[in-house]
């Protein structure tokens, strides 16, 4: 099975989706499959997060899926249960850190500052998620703040703030893999089943993300 993280870097973009049912699960993970975007960010902001996350690790197994909002060890638990191949967070706390390490689950946890990223990297995190990315100062801001630990290796998945219209400035910067998408899968587009535009969302942005990073080669 492909690394995850190497999936996420190939395609350049996240969605970062809340969902409210368990039951829109599969339609979900057929437009992100049919946008050609197969990965996705289950965010543990409601209750059906690690339902969706099983449903869709047995019904499309295809689709990379990842859990995000990791705040504390039960969501981990749950999560890593629930088969996500990944986990985020919008913040830094080493005891996730660590049982995410146990756990054998690539994990990026959140920082918007150097001393963030400062404690960080003094537990071995080399991916981490700049968060919010637009409120923390947008591409300029983490250019700055990533600069004195370049030679750490260290690279970043900005979140928080960005469009479509700015994913070619994030990917711009080496140290960026990929960006989240909030936009790509919105919660109420979800609730009120347009799935047909959120697989225009996932092709739109998947196309930009491509030709940002074939730029960048």
């Amino acid at each position: 099975m492909n690394n995850p993280i190497d999936i996420i870097a190939g395609l350049g973009v996240v969605p970062v989706i809340a969902i409210e049912r368990a039951g829109d699960a599969v339609a979900l993970a057929d437009a992100l499959l049919e946008g050609g975007l197969p990965v996705a960010e289950i965010t543990f902001r409601t209750e059906a997060a690690a339902e969706v996350l099983a449903i869709m690790r047995d019904a499309r197994p295809e689709l990379c899926i990842g859990a995000g909002t990791i705040l504390d060890r039960p969501s981990l638990e749950r999560a890593v249960a629930a088969g996500a191949r990944f986990g985020l967070a919008p913040g830094y706390d080493p005891d996730i850190v660590d049982a995410a390490k146990a756990a054998d689950l690539p994990f990026c946890p959140g920082i918007m500052t150097p001393t963030d990223l400062t404690l960080a990297a003094a537990r071995g995190v080399r991916l981490a998620k700049f968060f919010p990315a637009g409120v923390a100062g947008g591409p300029k801001a983490l250019s700055g703040i990533s600069a004195p630990f370049a030679h750490l290796g260290i690279r970043f998945i900005p979140t928080g703030g960005v469009t479509e219209a700015t994913i070619g400035d994030w990917l711009a910067i080496r140290q960026v893999i990929a960006v989240g998408g909030t936009w790509i899968a919105k919660t109420e587009d979800i609730r009120e089943g347009r799935f047909a535009d959120i697989a225009k969302n996932a092709r739109a942005a998947g196309a930009v993300a491509k030709e940002a990073l074939e730029r960048r080669r």
